[in-house]
């Protein structure tokens, strides 16, 4: 009677183990705009103001006029071309009466579009919708986009004539998305690239490469573009009971 009992409480128990399970709940946020969205703009307003030549105006007091620029991340623009032309050795004016030239940038179009596409077997809805066979996706790819076009002018404070001929640059970032059989995200573009080389070292090793990205150790103006194809040197410090001319002196590269 006893062993009846308890068998049957056993199985009450694992009954009851079966059908009862626990779970758990992690909340997350996002933010209004995503990541990539973001790397992507900045990514093409970057690549944009590479395309511009600034050595024209070094040593010259030049006041920055965003008045004709709006849209998207009109504040990274902005800060983005005061940057550059600090770095070209010009000199950031207050106001306009105190400028020996006005820079004038406008926005022709700074945005991001998206494309989805797919590999497969499209779904048939057979005659008379009795039934209907689901489509079947082999390989998907989502690919968005970012474009960044951005005009400049600039003229002289005193006469209002041209400094140059201006122009408009543009550029785009691209970030594609591919699944294969359900398996993914294999990632490519220039966000990609970008996320790539700037991460690919954790720690900061002073025997190697010199930083990609923020150097502050000249300043003697350069050009954006110029500055990746350079070949700082690096001098270890001497080691003990070793003179500083016998230190050899190393290169390094950026590539």
């Amino acid at each position: 009677m006893h062993s009846f009992i308890r068998s049957r409480c056993a199985v009450a128990a694992c009954l009851a183990l079966t059908f009862c399970a626990g779970c758990a709940t992690t909340n997350t946020s996002n933010t209004a705009r995503t990541a990539t969205e973001q790397l992507l703009l900045s990514n093409a307003i970057d690549q944009s103001l590479n395309k511009v030549d600034f050595s024209a105006m070094h040593g010259r007091k030049v006041f920055l006029d965003p008045t004709y620029l709006d849209g998207v991340d009109k504040q990274y623009v902005i800060a983005s071309l005061r940057h550059h032309l600090l770095y070209n050795g010009v000199h950031l004016a207050a106001a306009a009466d105190k400028a020996d030239v006005i820079l004038e940038p406008r926005s022709g179009g700074i945005g991001t579009d998206t494309t989805e596409s797919y590999y497969g077997i499209p779904g048939i809805s057979l005659p008379g919708g009795l039934f209907t066979l689901p489509e079947v996706k082999f390989v998907t790819r989502m690919n968005q986009h970012a474009t960044a076009k951005i005009g400049l002018a600039a003229y002289e404070a005193d006469e209002k004539s041209i400094v140059g001929g201006g122009g408009v640059s543009i550029a785009q970032a691209k970030h594609n998305n591919w699944h294969v059989l359900g398996v993914g995200p294999f990632t490519t573009g220039t966000i990609k690239q970008e996320l790539t080389a700037s991460t690919s070292r954790d720690v900061y090793d002073p025997s190697s490469d010199l930083p990609r990205t923020v150097a502050f150790g000249s300043s003697s103006p350069r050009r954006f573009d110029g500055y990746a194809d350079e070949r700082p040197t690096f001098l270890p410090p001497p080691a003990p009971g070793q003179a500083e001319s016998d230190i050899r002196q190393t290169g390094h590269s950026d590539r």
